[in-house]
């Protein structure tokens, strides 16, 4: 029987060339993604589309084939088969989250050394080894098409894999962009309970930073799902930039409260916790440059966070200790006016607490890559 495999390979900014593999639904035996003919499409087009089927994966199949391995295949009627497979080098530029056969597979991306003891079939073997020694001859066979980028045949390796390699400095460049609009946000809101503004005013500050923030989280996942090469784990960075911009969601919806209410004066504790507020806004404004760098970093990372979780607990404390001056002063004339005081308070505390969510992801990122 005849069949047609993808080879998927990438390069990884730290561990070089890497090699998918991926195990089989019958046996669990570590394979590439292959599979029988199909009607009315090619060789190579028919790995293409079991490499997305089998392993969730797209990018430039070369048409050259890199070789051919034969295995035994496996029948559940019948006697088994030799099959005689063509393969075809796949240089793979998107992974999904989702895709056909997800919870049938395991996937694992190896160096190809490893990736070729993983296998059992000695011809599939020696095209993997082939692989990893000149990778440059498989992406040289067509012109290949990146991020705008192509890469034409002769093209020298360094030069390739420049070419191929997104712009990770774009992910840094947007959560510095985040943590500024954060502390543009904590400003105003500490501006509005200091009184240095107009409420008015400031709800219309606090909502074009929640406005822009939200703008440059769109970015953030936007460039996660194109980009196949990023600096941390894409979970990672979208929970990064979600905390931020849950941090000015709460900015906003505490200005709504304030606006909803008709509140027009604060209490001490509401305005000190929203200083802590702004001072925790501008510790994540010095973390996020330093991220760049982390296992350079890392201590003073650890430093910000601790910081920010400080804060974050002391701002416990001025809740309870307003809330309970707030029952004092109005329990028994003014009910209402400690209702609308415990929802301000909750806003402003929530606000604290999506900052410590910020400082909780920075400190998982060290955790993970320090």
């Amino acid at each position: 029987m005849v069949q047609f495999a993808a080879l998927p390979w990438r390069v990884d900014p730290d561990k070089g060339v890497q090699v998918l593999v991926i195990t089989s639904r019958d046996t669990g035996r570590w394979v590439i993604p292959k599979g029988n003919p199909m009607p009315r499409l090619k060789g190579h087009e028919t790995a293409a589309r079991e490499a997305h089927e089998e392993a969730g994966i797209d990018g430039h199949v070369s048409a050259v084939p890199i070789g051919h391995y034969e295995y035994e295949k496996r029948r559940r009627s019948g006697p088994d088969a030799t099959a005689f497979v063509t393969v075809y080098p796949m240089l793979v530029t998107r992974q999904h989250h989702a895709w056909p056969e997800r919870h049938q597979r395991t996937l694992r991306w190896l160096e190809p050394r490893k990736a070729a003891m993983a296998v059992d079939e000695p011809g599939l073997r020696e095209l993997i080894l082939a692989l990893g020694e000149n990778p440059q001859k498989f992406a040289d066979g067509a012109a290949v098409d990146m991020g705008g980028h192509r890469v034409a045949r002769g093209s020298g390796m360094v030069n390739f894999i420049r070419a191929i390699m997104p712009k990770e400095d774009r992910f840094f460049d947007m959560f510095q962009r985040h943590a500024e609009i954060l502390v543009e946000g904590a400003d105003a809101m500490a501006a509005m309970f200091a009184g240095e503004q107009g409420i008015p005013e400031s709800c219309r500050r606090i909502e074009e930073h929640e406005n822009a923030a939200d703008d440059v989280t769109r970015d953030v996942l936007v460039a996660v799902r194109r980009s196949f090469i990023t600096p941390f784990d894409r979970s990672a960075i979208t929970a990064l930039a979600s905390s931020m911009d849950d941090a000015l969601d709460e900015m906003w919806q505490t200005a709504k409260a304030i606006t909803l209410y008709e509140v027009t004066s604060f209490e001490p504790e509401m305005l000190e916790m929203s200083r802590h507020a702004a001072e925790a806004a501008r510790l994540v404004r010095e973390a996020v440059p330093l991220l760049r760098k982390v296992g350079r970093n890392a201590a003073r990372l650890h430093e910000i966070t601790e910081k920010i979780v400080h804060l974050e607990g002391k701002a416990d404390g001025l809740h309870e200790k307003g809330l309970k001056a707030l029952y004092q002063a109005h329990v028994t004339d003014r009910p209402m006016a400690f209702f609308v005081g415990r929802e301000i308070y909750s806003h402003v505390e929530r606000v604290l607490d999506r900052l410590e969510d910020v400082a909780d992801e920075i400190q998982g990122i060290v955790i993970d890559h320090a």
